[in-house]
């Protein structure tokens, strides 16, 4: 494997990248519970013996790499010929430096295929195909000694980030907090939580004010609001989930009550940041490329198991209807049989 993590173990090597690597339209959120998700097999049987053999390439989002890097882990440890290249290029950075050039045959991605990609994908002479991986609870916070605020709502979160209001400090909020500048941390704008963040908490798509800190590593986000007594930022559940101790997590009240992120909270779609993240598939890549298919089978049925993308990483499991849809989709789309609609299932 092409990668600046470890192969000595699954769980070490995926959460190391949580700790030091970081990352950097509402749709169906995976709906796995702790009573009725999927806590079975990683996918073993999914495999031919040790008889697959070949290279694929998997670019894109940072949120949703190390459910891609367990997947080709465990992959690469049952397929003896089986090797996989992975890189964080943010979703936007992976769509359009190599997804959509054909360079890759997967994309991570924290929101979903806009149009024009599909477009551009189109011009280059192939379908994307829309796996749900995992659902995340994207999360705000702020440091440890914010003594002022633990539930914000989305009006004071778009007041922060939006460029007609950008307050320059948190009294210019609310009189009663701190007259001292807000020091602001984000995903870069080649990310697709950028993208989600600006959309759904901002308002408009990839607006946002200018003077903040955007990175496609959320270690370093974490790590700037923990070093700032006013400093705020947002960062996926999992890169939270994995530091609990060096920032504060902010509950979001979106008009029913404050709510604070979690993954029982995101699966019930209690929580207002609730988001899915996916993998695209190069369809052309996938009917001419064994080593795809098999690949694509075994993590789709990885991303039911609980105790890895759950216990492990920190997103929501797919459950058992959600894994069987997306092989479904994975077997007609090798075969030929997806109708456009049909391999696109956001844009529905």
């Amino acid at each position: 494997m092409t990668d600046d993590t470890s192969q000595s173990g699954i769980g070490v090597s995926r959460r190391r990248f949580i700790s030091v690597a970081g990352g950097a339209g509402a749709v169906a959120l995976a709906g796995c519970t702790e009573e009725e998700g999927t806590s079975g097999e990683t996918g073993s049987d999914s495999g031919s013996g040790n008889s697959v053999s070949g290279t694929i390439r998997i670019s894109g989002s940072s949120t949703v790499y190390p459910v891609s890097e367990a997947a080709g882990e465990e992959f690469a440890r049952e397929q003896d010929g089986f090797d996989y290249e992975l890189s964080s290029d943010g979703s936007t950075g992976g769509f359009e430096n190599f997804f959509l050039p054909g360079d890759s045959d997967i994309n991570g991605a924290s929101r979903p295929i806009m149009e024009e990609e599909i477009q551009e994908a189109s011009d280059t002479g192939f379908q994307p195909v829309e796996f749900q991986c995992a659902g995340d609870a994207l999360t705000a916070v702020v440091n440890n000694d914010n003594d002022w605020l633990d539930c914000a709502d989305l009006d004071q979160l778009s007041e922060i980030w939006h460029p007609d209001s950008a307050p320059e400090t948190w009294a210019d909020i609310n009189s009663d907090w701190p007259d001292e500048e807000i020091e602001l941390f984000g995903a870069a704008t080649t990310s697709g939580t950028f993208d989600y963040w600006t959309e759904e908490v901002v308002g408009e798509l990839r607006v946002i004010r200018e003077d903040f800190d955007g990175t496609e590593e959320d270690d370093e986000i974490a790590q700037g609001v923990a070093g700032n007594e006013y400093a705020h930022g947002y960062l996926p559940y999992a890169y939270y989930d994995n530091n609990p101790d060096s920032v504060k997590a902010l509950e979001i009240d979106a008009g029913d009550g404050c709510t604070a992120p979690s993954l029982e909270a995101a699966s019930e779609g209690s929580y207002p940041l609730a988001r899915p993240i996916f993998w695209y598939v190069n369809q052309q890549k996938l009917q001419e490329n064994e080593a795809l298919q098999e690949f694509m089978r075994f993590a789709i049925e990885l991303s039911g198991d609980r105790s890895i993308v759950s216990e492990d990483i920190g997103y929501v499991a797919m459950n058992d209807q959600e894994v069987q849809e997306n092989l479904d989709r994975l077997e007609a789309a090798i075969d030929g049989d997806l109708s456009e609609d049909e391999a696109i299932p956001s844009m529905n």
